[in-house]
């Protein structure tokens, strides 16, 4: 049975982009470049055919594996969130106690993080330690780095 991925409607729409892409862009150039590599003569000794070959496989698998993400996913509807506890596509502000310092992270699948947007993974270890929090709770999160105290002042869509 395969994991259900649940994502904003912004993050479902770019994984169908980039879906579109590799089959009406990458996959044609792969091909072209194969039927060059052929057009030179001997196969069993052209690494331009080999590498072409090579590439298409790696290009089939990931179409594959995005095409089972893009199956298993469930778009998220943020007016039907629960914001009384950090949840998934929650905006939360947090004060990292270790450093008595706030930050503000969104919660959002694998798929979707980019630390530099404030958008972190559901799968990361701060994301997994403020799941189920509610405003005034301390979540100690274990980190690379140790235990950071995060406590959660605000939960947001």
């Amino acid at each position: 049975m395969s994991q259900i991925n649940y994502m904003s409607q912004e993050g479902y729409d770019n994984l169908k982009k980039e879906v579109e892409q590799l089959k009406t862009v990458d996959r044609p150039n792969i091909s072209k470049q194969i039927g060059e590599a052929r057009d030179k003569g001997d196969l069993s000794e052209n690494a331009e055919y080999d590498a072409a070959k090579e590439a298409q496989g790696l290009l089939e698998l990931k179409i594959s594996k995005l095409e089972e993400i893009l199956g298993n996913s469930r778009v998220i509807d943020p007016s039907k969130l629960d914001i009384s506890k950090v949840g998934i596509l929650s905006k939360v502000r947090v004060l990292n106690k270790k450093v008595n310092k706030e930050v503000t992270y969104t919660i959002v699948a694998e798929k979707e993080a980019d630390l530099k947007k404030g958008k972190i993974s559901i799968q990361s270890p701060i994301g997994k330690g403020l799941m189920g929090k509610k405003v005034g709770e301390v979540a100690d999160v274990t980190v690379p780095a140790g235990v950071i105290p995060f406590e959660i002042l605000e939960i947001t869509v």
